[in-house]
Formats: C-alpha cells, sequence, structure tokens
C-alpha cells in the first residue's frame, strides 16, 4: 500500500501544480489493479500539504480499509468509474477556468484538435447537474464518459479525466483544457471551430498505432 500512497501524495503535487484546481477543490484516486484497492485523496485537505498519511484506501466497492482521513465527497463517482471501466487505473477531477466555461453551459467540447482526437477517444460530453457527492452524480458522469471516452464534463462543476496510470490522466486533463481554451477564444473573436471528419480522426489513430509499432521494434 506504501508505494500508491506515496503515488498519490506526488500525483497531488502535480496537480498543484498544473493550476488546474484551487484550495481543496477536485479530487484524485489510483487504482491498484493486481488488488483493486483505490487509494483516494481526503476531503478538505490541499493538495500541497497533502501527505502519504492522508491518502485513504478504500476496496473495489467503496469500503474503507485504511486511512485516518475522510475520503473525497466524492468516493462513489471514483468507484463507479473504476467499476464501469476496468482499463482505467486513475481519476482526476478538476476545475479548470477553459472547462468550467462549457461545464457552466451545459456544453459538449468537440474534438477540434488533432492533439484532442488521439487523446480523448471522443466528445467530451457534460453529463446532466446532480448534487455533488451524490449517486446520481455517480450515474451521470458514467453516461457521458460510456465506455470508449476519457473525459467528461459536470455540469456547473468542473471536468473528470481518465487514464491507465496517473500521467495519462493529467494528459487528458491539459489536453481537454487546451481544447476547450481554443474554443473559447475561436468563439469569443467570432469565429468557427473546423473540425476533421471521423474517418479522418481514426486514420490519424491507426496511422499513429502503426508509427509506434514500428518505432518498438
Amino acid at each position: 500500500m506504501k508505494r500508491f500512497k506515496k503515488l498519490l501524495a506526488e500525483s497531488a503535487k502535480k496537480v498543484e501544480n498544473s493550476k488546474m484546481t484551487t484550495e481543496t477543490w477536485g479530487n484524485i484516486s489510483i487504482r491498484d489493479p493486481e488488488t483493486g484497492y483505490v487509494f483516494l485523496s481526503p476531503a478538505g485537505i490541499k493538495y500541497c500539504d497533502m501527505t502519504e498519511d492522508d491518502v485513504v484506501v478504500c476496496d473495489a466497492f467503496g469500503r474503507i480499509i485504511e486511512g485516518r482521513r475522510k475520503p473525497t465527497v466524492e468516493m462513489l463517482m471514483h468507484i463507479s468509474i473504476y467499476q464501469n471501466r476496468p482499463e482505467i487505473n486513475a481519476v482526476i477531477h478538476t476545475h479548470p477556468v477553459y472547462s468550467l466555461v462549457y461545464a457552466a453551459q451545459g456544453r459538449d467540447v468537440p474534438l477540434i484538435l488533432d492533439e484532442a482526437a488521439q487523446t480523448l477517444g471522443g466528445v467530451v460530453k457534460c453529463a446532466e447537474y446532480a448534487l455533488p457527492g451524490s449517486p446520481a452524480l455517480a450515474k451521470n458522469c458514467i453516461e457521458a464518459l460510456g465506455q470508449t471516452v476519457k473525459a467528461c464534463l459536470l455540469r456547473c462543476h468542473g471536468a473528470v479525466c481518465l487514464g491507465e496510470d496517473f500521467d495519462e490522466a493529467l494528459t487528458v486533463a491539459e489536453v481537454l483544457e487546451t481544447t476547450a481554451r481554443v474554443l473559447c477564444l475561436i468563439e469569443a473573436t467570432g469565429g468557427k471551430p473546423l473540425s476533421c471528419s471521423e474517418d479522418n480522426f481514426q486514420r490519424l489513430n491507426g496511422m499513429l498505432r502503426d508509427y509506434r509499432g514500428l518505432v518498438n521494434n
């Protein structure tokens, strides 16, 4: 357990440095794929102050195994994501400004950039509003994510980003925020984003998979 506690505490500092959330807003978790245990950020602790001793550990069903702190209020959302997406081992919930521009409008973020198509897995949908920490919010988040997309917006709330590990989840969060920022600037200047076709995005991803395969051989 110590390795994952340390990893979560270190990851919290990365979220702090990313400037995608402030104070104690948002939350993060990492799943151990071998045991199924989930390591959660605690409620009410700033990311910069979080230590290994503050990390809360629960099993795959949300039963607390270890920890002296209360887990994040969004624990159910994190657990639900891991139950629904077994390939995912890290979840980041942040409140980044440009993503919030669209979350506050209940709008989806389309794939307008190549890096978005490569990273996000599909159009980033905005989940219907529900109270923080509620079963309804967890359900709405799962529905917005589907089975392949790695990010969604929570209406009037923030963004949720997933990864097979923490670094991927953080990259997803950064790419989502960049895409939302570009979209916001385009619209603020009276423009309209041009999006490539779904066929082109599939061809792009296929090309990159083939290229990475050649590099690794």
